[in-house]
């Protein structure tokens, strides 16, 4: 059956895209989520006539972000995706964190229809901000036939769930998909697709249903690592731990010692990749700790995180 819903729930979570600063010319100095989401997507008059709902979830700097909130978006975006007369979601983000936030979203729930995150590296009272155009983009991808899947689109790029991370502290093109590539692009409203949408099997929202996530830290290998951040973490209750290693995930012998310790005597999981930006953790066959591929220290986080969730 073709689906004939046209309704667009725009979800708002704060960020820099909310953000405001007293000088118009600052563009760091901000103090994100200030803005509603509703006053957001008033002050774009080209938006003005399109079928769609805004709704409050957060108003956060996204660096704050946690369990707590994820569980409660997760619940917002699986509650509206259901309903027959919407045909996409957009969610406003702040930059930190989206990664994190785009690949628990697609593992969790891996809609069927497109889940689009959105964000802005410059705050709604600069002279530039990006902020409206990506939303707009966003908009165009939620509203395109066939899509599916949450990705996350800015400066003009599709990003998968799955390979999108930040790879810039300050430019407006601040994200990247990796070896991967970026899905497709937007241009003057249409949509172009180069990698198919995401999908996957989900996870479940009931994944997402204790009142407290496990404990996962993330430690990092480097000159004169000798474990101690290990064997303290492992003092204070740590479930799991995300080790970034130095290039194809090589871990100083100190470090490994201790991760080895945390896992044979703890019971502590253990998963391994790159401190290095982009590239994948090729195993070598000899490995002592699974390697996360290609996924970021950040999105290794969530993927243990849910995977101790999905064993409890």
């Amino acid at each position: 059956m073709q689906n004939t819903a046209s309704k667009i729930v725009v979800l708002g979570t704060g960020g820099t895209l909310a953000g405001t600063a007293s000088d118009p010319g600052d563009n760091v100095g901000y103090l994100a989520g200030q803005i509603g989401i509703a006053e957001l997507v008033a002050r774009i008059p080209v938006m003005a006539g399109m079928a769609l709902q805004t709704e409050q979830v957060a108003q956060i700097d996204s660096k704050d972000m946690g369990f707590a909130l994820w569980r409660r978006l997760a619940a917002r975006v699986a509650h509206h995706l259901e309903r027959g007369d919407v045909t996409g979601i957009v969610v406003t983000h702040g930059t930190d964190t989206l990664e994190e936030t785009a690949y628990l979203l697609q593992r969790v729930l891996a809609p069927t229809k497109p889940v689009v995150l959105t964000a802005a590296m410059r705050p709604a009272s600069a002279l530039l901000s990006d902020g409206p155009q990506n939303l707009l983009d966003a908009m165009c991808v939620a509203r395109h036939p066939g899509a599916r899947g949450v990705v996350a689109v800015l400066a003009g790029r599709i990003h998968g769930a799955l390979d999108v991370r930040k790879v810039h502290t300050y430019r407006i093109d601040a994200f990247g998909s990796g070896d991967a590539g970026p899905l497709g692009a937007v241009q003057e409203g249409v949509p172009t697709l180069w990698r198919p949408w995401p999908e996957d099997e989900a996870l479940g929202l009931s994944v997402l249903e204790r009142a407290e996530a496990p404990r996962v830290a993330i430690v990092t290998s480097h000159a004169d690592a000798d474990g101690s951040v290990v064997d303290a973490l492992c003092a204070h209750g740590i479930d799991g731990i995300v080790v970034a290693g130095t290039g194809n995930g090589s871990l100083h012998h100190g470090l490994e010692q201790a991760l080895r310790r945390a896992r044979e005597e703890g019971g502590i999981l253990v998963l391994r990749c790159s401190r290095v930006a982009e590239g994948a953790v090729v195993p070598t066959g000899s490995d002592a700790f699974e390697s996360a591929g290609s996924l970021s220290p950040a999105q290794a986080r969530v993927e243990l995180l849910l995977r101790l969730l999905r064993a409890a």
